[in-house]
């Protein structure tokens, strides 16, 4: 008898050693088109850890979930010999209309010795497609991404601040997943571990000399900042108030708790980040088709750096130089432009055979579109931004002209260079959109029923950052009622013969940076703002950073 069960039992051995070998899974989406006879089509990117890059699973589609319409094949993202791989796939599907549907992802089990009981894997992705009505569109989830595992020494207490930001500017707030939801399966959470509703982890050290695995199972829900409406394409609405969430997302992954260090100080055992290396949620600009260069460099003075780990597009290219020296390479696509996407990433060091990662830093890159003849950038470098200026009509009955020469300002040991000089003339009368780059310009006119025109000429510097010199140019705008206007800019000149007063209400120019907008974003808006006011603007303007990276810049009419 005893005989008769043992091919049984290794049969169960072997089934469970291949069951074993889940490590967690995330999933985002972004809206992408609405069609005329009210079909929508919204791209799903998600990314499955298991211990083999052969284990796969897939998501089942719950609700209004149209017709698949393109799949991106799973890609390897990142891959740890014998312990974990990380792929990213995407999902395209046309809904009929806009409605909202469920994702899922179930089936078992996690890797073994899961300290807090979790067996089978089980993700949920609620997607919200309706209009809002704060903004205009249809809703963009919270983005994220992780490591499959990360590590902490048993001694050492940590704080592991986890990347969830919003495109549409929502509140996004983090908390385990709820049984009786049927978000995971169950949903235990790491008694080691408490997550706070901004999205930050607290380890609590446990001293123990042997490794311990933790199924970390999060949900992420983004909540409106004020009352609004989610309409549905046959009209009815749905209220949300600032505590109702809009769309949630699943992020899981292990926690991997190794013996203790002799010190967790950063940069002795543990390894610490060095400049260059971005800032914790920087966030950084890249045109599609431009290749983005990420610098990384860590130390450890008492173990070996190893490598470099991260979760993020799984094209990215990563590269060592040696010394704790990495770089991280990404040329987004056209497909991708207007999307924000995040890189995260550890430096892995060996002490004694024990396996140690330095803090999660993640950054956020944010793709434009490439350039077109109507917007040409004046300087090349990795972080880019676009300055969308409007100006509301005045009533100046008197002409100002004011010249500057080259500014330089200091502050924080950063240097700001002039590097163009644009000025702007405005009238009272009926608005004529301009858009002005470096070497082109175009002007569009219209007829006016009125023949008296007051000018106000005032150049706005746009600044750039330290170690970038460039040559001036200034780009003179002058208008008139009965003769034709010429705009001289490098490399064009354009001239229109609509008759009538003409005033200038959107300036679109692209300046660059090497300050990074995560760390200095408020200083740069104001230096913008100071500028904007001193060379003209009133007072009353306001700046604000899009989720598509352009700085708006309104005035109220008078």
């Amino acid at each position: 008898m005893l005989l008769s069960l043992l091919p049984l039992l290794l049969l169960l051995l072997v089934r469970a050693s291949q069951a074993s070998h889940f490590l967690g899974t995330m999933m985002t989406y972004y809206p992408e088109e609405t069609f005329t006879d009210g079909s929508v089509s919204v791209v799903l990117r998600y990314k499955l850890n298991f211990v083999s890059c052969s284990h796969s699973d897939a998501w089942q589609c719950n609700g209004n979930c149209g017709a698949q319409t393109q799949t991106l094949n799973l890609s390897v993202v990142e891959e740890v010999s014998g312990e974990w791989c990380q792929r990213e796939g995407a999902i395209t599907r046309l809904l009929p209309n806009n409605a909202g549907f469920e994702t899922l992802l179930a089936g078992g089990d996690w890797i073994y010795s899961i300290q807090n009981g979790i067996l089978s894997w089980r993700a949920v992705t609620a997607v919200e497609m309706r209009n809002r009505s704060d903004i205009g569109k249809h809703n963009t989830s919270p983005q994220t991404t992780i490591l499959p595992a990360l590590r902490i020494p048993s001694n050492c207490a940590k704080n592991i601040n986890l990347l969830a930001f919003d495109p549409d500017g929502d509140e996004v707030r983090c908390r385990y997943g709820n049984t009786s939801a049927s978000e995971c399966d169950p949903c235990t959470p790491p008694s080691v571990l408490s997550v706070s509703s901004n999205c930050s982890l607290s380890f609590s050290p446990t001293y123990s000399n042997t490794e311990l695995h933790y199924a970390v199972q999060l949900v992420i829900e983004d909540f409106p900042t004020q009352n609004m409406n989610l309409i549905q394409t046959d009209g009815s609405q749905e209220v949300k108030t600032t505590n109702d969430a809009i769309s949630k997302i699943p992020l899981q992954f292990v926690l991997k708790v190794g013996p203790p260090v002799p010190s967790c100080e950063d940069g002795a055992y543990l390894p610490r980040f060095l400049p260059p290396t971005p800032e914790n949620r920087a966030q950084l600009f890249a045109l599609a088709g431009q290749a983005l260069e990420i610098n990384i460099r860590a130390e450890a003075t008492q173990s070996v750096i190893t490598g470099l780990l991260y979760s993020g597009p799984y094209n990215a290219v990563k590269n060592s130089s040696g010394s704790g020296n990495f770089s991280l390479t990404w040329t987004p696509s056209a497909s991708e432009g207007g999307q924000s996407h995040p890189i995260c990433f550890v430096v892995q060091a060996n002490y004694s055979n024990t396996l140690l990662h330095s803090d999660l830093r993640c950054v956020i890159v944010t793709v434009g579109n490439s350039p077109t003849t109507t917007t040409i950038p004046t300087v090349v470098s990795t972080n880019q931004m676009t300055l969308q200026t409007t100006v509301a009509p005045t009533t100046t009955t008197t002409t100002t002209t004011t010249t500057t020469p080259n500014l330089t300002v200091s502050a924080a040991n950063q240097t700001i260079l002039q590097s163009t000089a644009v000025t702007i003339a405005t009238t009272t009368t009926t608005p004529i959109p301009t858009v002005v780059s470096t070497n082109q310009m175009t002007e569009q006119t219209t007829e006016a029923p009125t023949t008296t025109t007051t000018t106000t000429t005032t150049p706005i510097p746009i600044v750039v950052s330290t170690n970038q010199t460039t040559e001036q140019t200034t780009v003179a705008i002058t208008t008139a009622t009965t003769t034709p206007t010429t705009l001289a800019s490098t490399g064009a000149n354009v001239t229109t013969s609509a008759p009538g007063p003409q005033y200038i209400i959107a300036l679109n120019m692209m300046i660059s940076t090497t300050l990074s907008l995560g760390n200095n974003s408020d200083y740069i808006i104001t230096l913008i703002k100071n500028k904007l006011i001193e060379k003209g603007l009133p007072s009353n303007i306001s700046l604000r950073l899009l989720s598509s990276g352009l700085v708006a810049v309104t005035t109220a009419s008078p």
